[in-house]
């Protein structure tokens, strides 16, 4: 099983509905070193400048704007070290310094949008909405900005007592789906915070129904409708929301509360919940298509503009984690309060992040402690296991799977993984026995894993057992994912064990192709050339998985077969008799 799914935590938007504006979105900023600086040491212009390139290049955000925040003092009327300076000082939430900044970038470029943007909201903040109308406006440049910009000065509209003004802003987006769906969405949460909530309703039923799998959407139509004393309709939101996505801390929460006849806030309750749902959204949807630079800004407004925003910081973490900023990734979580239905999700990933900064015992004390306050829940338990087995301690991880299978009772489809990986434990441990009931319950519970079938079906190959459902496991994992290096590596590899050496070559050499820079399928290519007389296409290949970082066991094998080659192994010969005899189908 991989790490803990962040992503379902986010749950925000369709974000392929974003993907045709982001990819026609232009460069947000162009950057080229100043000419004229004396040199590139430490200390000096050019040697702020590039350390500062170098750290925003490794998304080291922070380090990045202190380096530009010195070049610029060195160079203040540099234009390009400002817009740097300031996208860095915004993107650390430094708002005392980016502010200045923007107002000085402004002044040099007008249609710098997302100076306009910061801008827009500090003005909002202090209550100043006409001057946050004329920078939201004045930040319309491309489809993201566009959208954007219309949103906020609805909310401003709205703010400033304008609805009906609100609503004909929303109306002027475009009718491209990705557009209507926000449009659909924010006319809702404005119609709901200026009292119409008829027309709410009617808007959070166009959009629920054209995205019921998506988390706000839900949320919020869910929170209207029990605040319009329908509960019946608040509940059958949520469950519908819930069998149409993956399970969700927040949804499942609502649904608590409203069976326990409660009756929750709504999602939005004034304007500037609105525009930090504005920021928050579009934010999360840049961040999760691959514009992490400008989501990470983009949710840093939503979090100015509203500080108490559990999910923005959920999401502000999930991008610091793609951008492998694991330190700042777990501080966004710290921000997330324990009473918050994210909390225990949170701290999850939380620990899979001290794992990603190799403080994998720090990860297992603060799995433990989850253990102790939440003993009847499967998730730390699992997620435990995950990270040592990682780390090769399969005993310890064995031990954490057999915990997490007690409390699950009758195991579901859903528990698979839970057999899977105590397998592969127990298979490393060298507990055969185990290892085989593991993944054979795991297949009865999903039949269709291929990370089972490719398993199981090559553990018998190897051992000379159930060739004929082996290999149908095996063939049957490349199916389903035919572009995977490993899955074909593992059918070449067990061509190879049964003899079949044509067949070997064939799908092994299919394997490099899809994954060059793995050293035991180049060494698993290499013995298949060796045994069908190819041995200088042997040696190149055992040559190059030398070179790609192998284990310092097989380092020791692969000068040895480069030295000496290969014998013919006892158990190749016997494979290669039975495929003549018999098995040629397999």
């Amino acid at each position: 099983m991989t790490k803990f799914n962040g992503a379902a935590l986010r749950g925000w938007a369709q974000k392929s509905l974003l993907i045709v504006a982001i990819l026609a979105a232009p460069a947000a900023y162009s950057e080229v070193a100043p000419s004229d600086a004396p040199s590139g040491k430490p200390g000096t212009l050019l040697g702020n400048y590039l350390s500062g390139r170098m750290a925003r290049g490794d998304h080291d955000t922070i380090a990045a704007a202190e380096f530009y925040s010195k070049a610029l003092a060195e160079d203040p009327g540099n234009e390009i070290i400002l817009e740097q300076a300031f996208l860095l000082e915004a993107a650390s939430a430094h708002w005392d310094r980016a502010i200045p900044l923007a107002q000085e970038l402004v002044k040099i470029e007008p249609s710098h949008r997302i100076a306009q943007f910061l801008l827009g909201c500090d003005a909002f903040k202090r209550g100043d909405y006409k001057e946050a109308d004329e920078h939201f406006a004045a930040a319309r440049q491309g489809p993201i900005a566009d959208l954007t910009s219309t949103l906020a000065r609805a909310w401003v509209e709205e703010a400033a007592g304008k609805t009906d003004e609100a609503f004909a802003t929303l109306d002027s987006l475009s009718d491209a789906d990705w557009a209507q769906f926000y449009q659909r969405y924010h006319r809702a949460l404005i119609a709901d915070v200026a009292g119409k909530h008829d027309v709410a309703g009617q808007a959070f039923a166009q959009a629920f129904k054209k995205n019921p799998s998506t988390l706000r959407v839900a949320d919020a139509y869910a929170r209207h409708a029990v605040n319009e004393n329908n509960r019946k309709l608040a509940r059958q939101t949520l469950k519908t929301h819930i069998a149409k996505s993956s399970p969700h801390p927040l949804s499942e929460a609502l649904l608590a509360d409203i069976d326990a006849g409660k009756v929750p806030a709504l999602l939005v309750v004034n304007p500037a919940d609105g525009l930090a749902e504005v920021f928050y959204g579009i934010g999360d949807a840049l961040a999760g298509e691959g514009g992490l630079d400008m989501g990470i800004i983009f949710l840093q407004f939503a979090l100015y503009v509203k500080p108490d925003f559990p999910l923005a910081y959920v999401a502000l973490a999930e991008a610091y984690e793609g951008a492998k900023k694991y330190d700042l990734e777990i501080g966004a979580f710290n921000k997330v309060d324990k009473d918050s239905p994210l909390w225990l999700n949170v701290q999850i990933q939380k620990a899979f992040a001290l794992n990603s900064l190799d403080r994998v015992d720090d990860a297992k004390v603060l799995l433990d402690q989850l253990t102790t306050i939440y003993p009847n829940d499967v998730r730390p338990y699992d997620a435990l296991g995950n990270i040592l087995r990682a780390h090769e301690r399969y005993g310890e991880a064995r031990d954490s799977y057999s915990r997490a299978i007690a409390l699950i009772g009758k195991p579901t489809r859903d528990n698979w993984t839970l057999f899977y990986s105590r397998g592969v434990s127990n298979e490393r441990l060298k507990d055969w026995p185990a290892a085989e009931s593991d993944f054979k319950q795991a297949l009865e519970l999903s039949p269709e894993e291929s990370l089972v079938l490719n398993y199981l079906g090559y553990s018998w190959v190897d051992q000379g057992r159930n060739l004929k459902t082996a290999m149908d496991y095996i063939r049957k994992a490349v199916k389903l994912k035919p572009d995977d290096g490993y899955y074909v590596d593992s059918l070449g590899w067990a061509y190879y064990r049964l003899g079949n050496l044509p067949a070997a070559v064939e799908n092994l050499e299919r394997a490099v192709e899809l994954k060059p820079d793995d050293p035991i399928i180049n060494d698993h290519l290499g013995d298949a050339y060796w045994r069908v007389g190819r041995t200088l296409e042997a040696k190149y290949q055992w040559q190059q998985a030398l070179t790609l970082k192998p284990e310092d066991e097989q380092v020791v094998t692969l000068k040895q077969k480069i030295e000496s080659g290969l014998a013919v192994p006892t158990e190749t010969k016997a494979a290669a008799e039975r495929t003549q005899t018999g098995q040629k189908g397999l």
